[in-house]
């Protein structure tokens, strides 16, 4: 029998959502992305559910976009990217909380980026390896990242692909807390009762004004990055022979380091 690739768990109006790839470190490939999209939409639209936790299956919360996917999909569209999948989180009205358990990377960090707010475990680490990997960020990295720790911190993550570590990630803002790791699903459940004990409609309308808020400034900015996503793949400048003779030994790497 196959395994769910994402698991749902429902308890006290609190839907536990965790990828479930762990074979491959939870790599975001289209029927992950696909699935992940759904489900985090069936909960946002169940009347048992007020908060959302999202969090991967063990050791790594997730280690970006599944590179033989993203070949494949480029090469189907003759090297553009028109119809790249759209981000793994969809628009929501209830709060999504990102349990970080491990290795957030590249897409990965994207996926985490897309959460309202993210609880690290002590193990966790966060990196962006586009540029290792001859990939543009698509999915809103280059607006949301500086957001959450500001443009010199973030230059300095997408251009030396180095990894940071949670305590790290807590002071420049990435993370909202830092927990043992074998109380970091605990400690994010009690947010999320936190946020049930209020009124549901009240908590939404606050969070709808935040977003849209954030929307008037990050929108055009998210919209030129989509643009050169495009751009760059559409010339086939991310499927250059140097780069693709660069990724083995880039994913052999990042597998040692999100272990």
């Amino acid at each position: 029998m196959t395994a769910e690739i994402v698991l749902v768990d429902v308890d006290d109006r609190v839907a536990t959502v965790t990828l479930n790839r762990p074979e491959v470190r939870n790599a975001l490939n289209a029927e992950l992305i696909d699935t992940v999209r759904t489900r985090l939409a069936e909960c946002d639209a169940s009347e048992n559910v007020d908060a959302m936790i999202l969090t991967g299956s063990e050791p790594v919360f997730c280690a970006g976009v599944d590179l033989s996917y993203l070949d494949n999909r480029m090469q189907q569209e003759g090297g553009g990217a028109a119809t790249f999948p759209d981000h793994p989180v969809p628009p929501h009205t209830k709060p999504i909380i990102g349990a970080i358990n491990g290795a957030a990377v590249t897409g990965g960090l994207e996926l985490a980026l897309g959460c309202d707010f993210l609880v690290a475990s002590e193990r966790a680490r966060f990196a962006d390896t586009h540029a290792r990997v001859g990939v543009v960020p698509g999915w809103r990295l280059t607006v949301e990242l500086p957001e959450a720790i500001g443009y010199r911190r973030a230059k300095e993550m997408s251009i030396t692909g180095n990894f940071v570590d949670a305590q790290t990630a807590l002071v420049w803002g990435l993370v909202n807390h830092v927990v043992p790791h074998e109380e970091l699903l605990p400690f994010c459940r009690k947010l999320g009762a936190d946020i049930v004990s209020n009124d549901g409609a009240t908590a939404r309308a606050i969070l709808a004004t935040y977003d849209a808020e954030r929307e008037t400034v990050d929108g055009p900015r998210a919209d030129m990055e989509l643009e050169r996503f495009r751009a760059w793949h559409a010339e086939g400048k991310g499927a250059e022979a140097a780069v693709m003779q660069r990724r083995d030994a880039v994913i052999a790497r990042g597998r040692r380091q999100t272990r």
